[in-house]
């Protein structure tokens, strides 16, 4: 299935039904007194988080959505009946903002939660209700309200405990794969990911996390270059950043360098990205001779003048992946009880 991560789409609320101008006509009653009823209420458009929806493809289809009319009010005192609301369903993390103002309605970051984005129109009022001891055959009724109109932009941030940066064909994806039971596209080229893969990673019975593998960032992804700024927003959700560094780059790029790239788009992009938990991750150890992979490595964390964690792994040959699987979680599990909220 394709990933999708933004749509814009447009609602519309049910309108009001219309009271209803009615008297009580009867055979023994030929003149009888007002009965209309009141108009049903207008349907709501609601937009509600679903734990296993993905993406937002399903909006780049259909693109405009409109909840129930309320019913006329009718005879005998009878009201209309209310119009059905229509209910929108998106990943969870899905951000609702008002496409005319860009002001932000609803954050959606957790399963089941649910927010109105279109009020459906009041009921009108029927004649019935006018009556009074000076008149007693109103004609007056009020007629129903106008549904809500909008225009919306739903903005998906995925939600992972854990993401993997890095450059294009670092092995993002071969971690992810062989640490979770997600099966992301996996060849010997850049760009491989093109859209953000989640997958489940279980230290231990009851102990797990999410993690997600973003795609590769190149020098002036922040300014949309590349796979663009559009993959940069789902990194801010994330709890702790996993730089993962080729430490023998194919192309005889300079790690280092590949590392101050990535650490500059993201510092451009937002401070607090910048400034988010970062550990080091060395990978394809296996392509080093045995002998070799600490000295390599070590003069890459000198030079880097690194002072965080680092760990040295191989996704292929799945050296050290246990080691940072459950560093992560005990980090995650310290950060959680600490800031439960």
């Amino acid at each position: 299935m394709k990933f999708v991560d933004e749509a814009n789409i447009k609602v519309a609320a049910g309108n009001g039904g219309n009271g209803a101008l009615s008297f009580l006509r009867l055979k023994f009653m030929p003149n009888g007194g007002p009965d209309g009823g009141d108009g049903g209420r207008g349907g709501s458009v609601y937009v509600e988080a679903m734990p296993r929806l993905n993406t937002l493809i399903d909006y780049r289809y259909i693109r405009s959505y409109q909840a129930e009319d309320g019913e006329r009010g009718g005879s005998k005192c009878c009201s209309g009946k209310s119009g059905d609301d229509t209910v929108l369903y998106v990943p969870v993390g899905t951000e609702i903002y008002d496409a005319d103002t860009d002001e932000l309605i609803a954050d959606l970051s957790k399963p089941l939660q649910r927010a109105m984005v279109a009020e459906g129109g009041r009921g009108g009022i029927g004649n019935t209700r006018f009556k009074s001891s000076i008149n007693r055959s109103p004609r007056r009724t009020i007629p129903g309200g106008p549904g809500e109109k909008r225009h919306l932009r739903f903005a998906l941030k995925i939600l992972a405990d854990v993401g993997l940066v890095g450059m294009p064909n670092a092995g993002k994806s071969t971690l992810l794969s062989v640490m979770s039971s997600a099966r992301p596209k996996i060849a010997d080229y850049p760009f491989t990911t093109l859209y953000p893969s989640l997958g489940v990673v279980r230290v231990a019975k009851n102990q797990s996390f999410v993690m997600a593998d973003l795609p590769g960032l190149i020098e002036g992804a922040s300014s949309g270059v590349g796979l663009g700024i559009q993959f940069l927003k789902h990194v801010s959700r994330t709890e702790l950043l996993l730089h993962v560094l080729d430490v023998l780059p194919p192309d005889n790029s300079d790690p280092v360098n590949n590392f101050k790239v990535i650490m500059q788009e993201l510092k451009q992009y937002s401070d607090l990205l910048f400034e988010k938990k970062c550990w080091l991750v060395l990978n394809k150890i296996d392509l080093l001779p045995p002998d070799e992979v600490e000295y390599h490595c070590n003069d890459i964390i000198k030079r880097l003048a690194w002072q965080d964690k680092v760990f040295m792994v191989s996704g292929v040959a799945k050296k050290g992946l246990n080691e940072l699987a459950e560093a992560a979680m005990y980090y995650l599990e310290n950060r959680f009880s600490n800031n439960p909220t």
